[in-house]
């Protein structure tokens, strides 16, 4: 059993500093993800405060899970979707037809770059990035960036698993037929992402 599943028991059991342990370990990733949908630091930042003072609230009631990351991003992904929801007056959306924002993802490029094989072509993959569609932006900046399963992303943006593969398949033909760069730099990428926690 990880230190996540752990503190989460502990959590559940009335130990406060158990989910304050957890919330020093995600916080920061979670916030890097939720800057994805578009909406200002603040609001991302009162997202994931919310969410862990209701997980504190409602400790009794919370259930036992199989991924503590996860769980968090699946919970501050329907957050900050309920948030954008309330500020354009949205009426309800399908979780498989939402279109999310990602209007920043300058950290695509810092994550490459610092991988020095791709030094000489990070340029060109931030822009492809960008071009993406947007639910096969999101599925591969979860499934590589933040190294979760194709089953954990499936269940963060609400869609099956063979959909995520789909995606992050799609991306990457996508890429490998607009870039210029060697092929062998897409399929180092392809094997990563389809010969890692699948």
């Amino acid at each position: 059993m990880g230190l996540d599943e752990k503190q989460w028991r502990a959590f559940r059991s009335g130990e406060k500093s158990a989910l304050a342990g957890i919330a020093e370990r995600h916080y920061h990733s979670l916030l890097r993800y939720g800057m994805k949908f578009g909406l200002d630091d603040a609001e991302i930042q009162d997202c994931i405060q919310d969410l862990f003072l209701d997980l504190w609230q409602n400790r009794e009631r919370v259930a036992d899970t199989p991924s503590v990351k996860n769980y968090l991003f699946k919970a501050v992904r329907n957050r900050i979707i309920d948030v954008i929801r309330q500020k354009q007056r949205f009426g309800p959306v399908q979780s498989e037809e939402w279109q999310v924002s990602f209007s920043d993802f300058c950290t695509v490029e810092k994550e490459w770059i610092e991988k020095e094989y791709l030094t000489e072509v990070s340029h060109q993959i931030r822009q492809q990035m960008e071009a993406l569609p947007k639910r096969e932006r999101e599925a591969l900046y979860l499934r590589y960036f933040e190294n979760l399963s194709l089953q954990e992303v499936s269940e963060i943006m609400g869609v099956n698993r063979q959909s995520v593969a789909n995606f992050v398949q799609k991306a990457l033909q996508r890429m490998r037929g607009r870039l210029t760069i060697p092929l062998l730099v897409i399929f180092s990428l392809e094997y990563f992402f389809f010969n890692n926690r699948v």
